[in-house]
């Protein structure tokens, strides 16, 4: 992308960091992960000068070149002992509604299926909800297969929750993909240090 993915602004100026937190928290949850890599202090920044600023306790992956599973475990890490379930997503899937993200809990909440994600027509989407059943499967995944190895294992009881919500499987990756789905005149770089 060329910046850190985190402080890329979302179309009303928002860093994808602070929307994200903030969406979470408008779902409902009450206790809030960020996990950061190389990038930390200036999450940590961007945050701390937020309105989400005491929303989310900031943990650094100690090794973030092992993949996004690695980030997983650093927040399984960091999560109570006694937490019924994760709800995961990726900084580049910045603009999931807080509707898509209550929609996904109530359907765990009623279900207590192994994992619960949204669906906008036949995509699958974020976030995806890890139910503490699957903790230890999470734990011993291959880092190179990440968490879809626990997702293909359990592919009959994942409960797929249909949405009206392309954000849920908006991926930003290239500076192409951030510029149309934010607009032309957002600057690649905008918040960064």
């Amino acid at each position: 992308m060329g910046s850190p993915k985190a402080l890329l602004a979302d179309p009303d100026g928002v860093p994808f960091i602070v929307r994200i937190v903030s969406s979470m928290r408008e779902a409902g949850l009450t206790s809030v992960v960020v996990v950061t890599g190389k990038h930390h202090d200036a999450i940590v920044e961007v945050l701390a000068h937020s309105p989400e600023r005491d929303a989310a306790r900031i943990i650094r992956n100690p090794d973030p070149a092992r993949g996004q599973l690695s980030s997983l475990w650093t927040a399984m890490d960091a999560c109570a002992t006694d937490a019924e379930a994760l709800v995961m997503t990726l900084v580049d899937v910045p603009m999931l509604s807080p509707t898509t993200i209550a929609h996904v809990l109530d359907a765990w909440r009623r279900t207590r299926a192994p994992i619960v994600r949204p669906a906008y027509g036949n995509r699958r989407g974020h976030p995806v909800i890890f139910d503490r059943t699957v903790f230890d499967e999470l734990r011993r995944a291959p880092l190179e297969l990440g968490a879809r190895a626990v997702v293909s294992a359990h592919y009959h009881e994942v409960v797929n929750v249909p949405v009206d919500d392309p954000g849920c499987i908006l991926d930003i990756d290239t500076p192409d993909e951030y510029r149309r789905a934010v607009g032309s005149d957002q600057d690649t770089a905008a918040g960064t240090d």
